[in-house]
């Protein structure tokens, strides 16, 4: 039996699909990487915001009409999407054949054979029973790969409905993470990059304290391992251990995505976000005095119920004179359920989107000055492909993660493989992308 997957969402998702594919491939099943044909689909499902609800119908839809047309013969649905809002997909989509929340993660192969024999599956059991370790069919380049060392999240951020869809916070055991790594390894990976719904609270549930540092310094004994790179840290447990193991540790990269979402402190309190716009001035300075050349990550929310004209210049004015790396920003999506849902002093739509647009048009002069003094610069890239039209390397440098951040286009004589490292002088820049040549070239 052929089973096709797509899975939406974020890395976390995708390390759950990869799992799952690993399972299915154990029993037997045909994991092909197209939809069209397949006996079974999976979508793999986001839900985090409305955006991400509307691409997963979205893809349900397509497979749909591509079930109708009798391309495909069954649907499947998982994820946070299932996990969610399960009644609904059952009884809004009959043409879907199984709804399998994350904590049935583990049996998916006996829901597959299920549906394939013409039985209905409904299945969303308690999400502490989605399993946390097991192998991978990595859906990831040869040679960087997520590692996900928790699941959950237990901070119950007023608009945030994960802790309601994926439980309370979870780590994984410190040797099986360090195991999955040397398998990684052993694979030919070589950039690691570190994933949880919080990240920087590794440990603190089944160890009794922060543990990410200890976890770090065990990974980076690793060989083949050449770089490790941290997402998904929360401010409030950036601790001055962690620092110190980022600056003393060679493996680890001088990056941190820390998503602070704002910096008024009265909707950082609305919010549940711990810290004041003091307090995170204070961390940045730290992490900068401690690693000068550190990338800085972080997200923003704007519309978010209460937030009036002084909080959002507050915001403003801390984007403009904290000048991160990088920076993305999304508008409040309400979701029904969640605390911020039912505040007062909505924001309309139209009001969130101009500030979004008017914080995007300020990082984007922030990073253009910052690319801009980085001409002349010679930095390490990895080389993660080669375009044979253009005769160029596309690579990333330690400030730019995979499938988030910019790329390195460089130009050489030598010959360089996907995953090797290349020494790259920059030469120009490209809006977020910089441009640049071999330094062992003439």
């Amino acid at each position: 039996m052929r089973i096709g997957m797509v899975s939406l969402g974020c890395p976390k998702n995708q390390v759950d699909a990869e799992m799952m594919l690993a399972l299915l491939e154990e029993d037997g099943f045909e994991i092909v990487d197209y939809v069209d044909g397949a006996d079974a689909v999976i979508i793999n499902t986001c839900a985090f915001i409305d955006d991400a609800k509307r691409e997963a119908i979205e893809n349900i839809l397509d497979v749909i009409e591509m079930k109708e047309d009798g391309i495909i013969k069954k649907i499947i649905i998982t994820g946070c999407l299932a996990q969610s809002q399960k009644e609904e997909l059952l009884q809004e989509l009959p043409e879907i054949d199984a709804v399998i929340g994350i904590g049935a993660n583990g049996s998916i192969t006996e829901l597959v054979k299920k549906a394939l024999s013409d039985e209905r599956v409904f299945d969303c059991p308690d999400q502490s029973l989605m399993p946390l370790d097991g192998q991978r069919i990595l859906t990831t380049p040869e040679h960087w790969a997520y590692l996900k060392i928790a699941d959950g999240c237990s901070n119950c951020c007023t608009y945030c409905a994960i802790p309601g869809i994926r439980g309370s916070f979870r780590s994984r055991k410190k040797e099986s993470i360090v195991e999955e790594a040397r398998q990684l390894a052993h694979s030919g990976i070589k950039e690691l990059i570190l994933i949880a719904q919080d990240t920087t609270n590794y440990g603190s549930d089944i160890y009794g304290k922060l543990a990410l540092p200890d976890l770090l310094k065990e990974l980076c004994t690793i060989d083949g391992i050449e770089w490790i790179r941290l997402l998904y840290c929360y401010p409030d447990k950036v601790t001055d251990e962690l620092i110190k193991t980022m600056s003393f540790e060679k493996k680890i990269l001088h990056y941190m995505d820390l998503p602070l979402q704002h910096a008024d402190d009265r909707v950082l309190s609305a919010m549940n976000r711990k810290g004041t716009n003091a307090e995170l001035r204070e961390l940045i300075e730290k992490l900068r005095t401690a690693m000068p050349d550190i990338v800085i990550r972080t997200t923003f929310m704007t519309g978010f119920p209460g937030e009036d004209e002084d909080a959002f210049d507050n915001l403003a004015l801390f984007v403009n004179e904290m000048e991160f790396d990088r920076l993305g920003c999304f508008t409040f999506s309400p979701q029904e359920g969640t605390a911020a849902y039912d505040m007062p002093d909505q924001i309309d739509d139209d009001t969130k989107i101009r500030r979004g647009e008017i914080i995007m048009n300020d990082q984007y002069s922030i990073v253009e000055e910052k690319n801009l003094n980085k001409i002349g610069k010679v930095y390490r890239a990895i080389v993660d492909d080669y375009d044979p039209y253009s005769d160029c390397y596309i690579g990333r440098t330690y400030m730019d993660a995979p499938e988030i951040d910019g790329l390195l286009y460089f130009t050489s004589d030598c010959g360089y493989d996907v995953g090797d490292f290349a020494t790259v002088r920059v030469t120009g820049v490209k809006e977020y992308d910089l441009i640049g040549r071999d330094i062992k070239s003439n």
